[in-house]
């Protein structure tokens, strides 16, 4: 499961909504380099497997997953020395403001609610991989 050339990892257990997202990236040829993930539990494995130097440019989590959370994927990733300069957007359907909160005390980056509208939904997408993967500056 190690790849090099990931640049957008997409942690997200709706395979509806990983599918929008995957559609509105291609869409902008940003999808490329792109990794699915539908398990949280996977997910850190692939992120902290031993030997795995290769970080993605962009992580987008979904909040509501089964078995870990969002909330403890994101504080894993940003509790993590090396690890917590990738940015994380954090893309979910929760609009409560405690989850906010919490997202943003942890350190994610953005924190987006999905729209319902399909369109706007894929603009969303598209603006996130637009910004983060071409206009933002990351350190090296």
């Amino acid at each position: 499961m190690n790849d090099p050339q990931v640049e957008i990892l997409l942690i997200e257990d709706n395979p509806d909504d990983a599918e929008l997202a995957i559609r509105a990236l291609k869409k902008k040829k940003l999808a490329n380099n792109l990794l699915h993930i539908s398990d949280s539990e996977e997910a850190l494995e692939y992120l902290f497997g031993e030997g795995n130097n290769n970080y993605p440019k962009l992580i987008l989590l979904d909040l509501k997953m089964p078995k870990i959370d969002g909330i403890q994927v994101l504080k894993r990733i940003k509790g993590d020395p090396d690890k917590k300069v990738i940015p994380v957007v954090m893309l979910t359907s929760s609009k409560e403001e405690k989850d906010i909160v919490e997202s943003y005390n942890l350190g994610v980056n953005a924190y987006i609610v999905k729209p319902v509208q399909f369109d706007k939904f894929l603009d969303v997408v598209d603006q996130l991989g637009m910004f983060w993967l071409l206009i933002n500056q990351p350190p090296k």
